[in-house]
């Protein structure tokens, strides 16, 4: 059985001519396949020039905003560091973008990680590959958010942790109610950040700055 692939392996994807697939973790024949019955389905050719290479495209597209489903996130939150360091360690606006499981439409946004050490912490830099790695898997908003503050909370074995995630979906601006700036806002309270006061410190720490 061959090992998951990294974002770095599948940015690299491809098959034989004998249609095996690399890596092992996407079936890019299948993809490429399912793609042309959809293009016929529409009412397209997908023989004309501008569509011949599309289901290829669409699937190697699949298999990097995909690739979450084929990495385990806690492995870059494994590594700790010592620190006497007891106040809230915020990363805020990390950058992320998901696909809406409900029509396979992209919802982006910017991600919110806090936590409270217990006398260990990790690189600032993990919190937002965690953030890259979950996003990447067909989702709702709301089980991203929970997904990403049981990690911290687990695997950091934070004093509390919470996360709060603003995006824009595509599925309610392009198609539905036609709501084009609309963003949803969700947040995942762990432990010391169920009391109301250190809640109110991270909600001024993300928000209070912005103009």
């Amino acid at each position: 059985m061959n090992a998951p692939a990294t974002p770095s392996d599948l940015s690299d994807l491809s098959d034989g001519a004998d249609g095996t697939v690399f890596n092992g973790t996407v079936d890019l024949p299948r993809i490429r396949r399912a793609v042309r019955e959809i293009l016929i389905a529409v009412g397209e050719d997908p023989d004309r020039e501008g569509l011949l290479e599309t289901p290829d495209r669409v699937a190697r597209m699949y298999a990097e905003i995909f690739s979450g489903l084929h990495v385990d996130p806690r492995v870059h939150l494994k590594r700790t560091f010592t620190q006497k360091h007891d106040e809230m360690v915020l990363v805020k606006d990390i950058e992320f973008s998901s696909m809406c499981e409900h029509h396979l439409l992209p919802f982006m946004g910017k991600a919110h990680l806090a936590y409270l050490p217990n006398g260990q912490v990790v690189g600032i830099s993990k919190l937002a590959r965690i953030v890259d790695m979950v996003a990447r898997r067909p989702q709702v908003q709301e089980r991203m958010t929970e997904e990403l503050a049981d990690l911290m909370m687990t695997e950091l074995n934070a004093r509390g942790c919470g996360v709060i995630l603003e995006a824009a979906h595509t599925c309610m601006s392009i198609r539905g109610v036609h709501k084009p700036g609309a963003m949803t806002m969700t947040s995942a309270m762990r432990g010391a950040f169920l009391a109301s006061a250190t809640r109110a410190e991270l909600m001024a720490l993300i928000f209070s700055t912005r103009r």
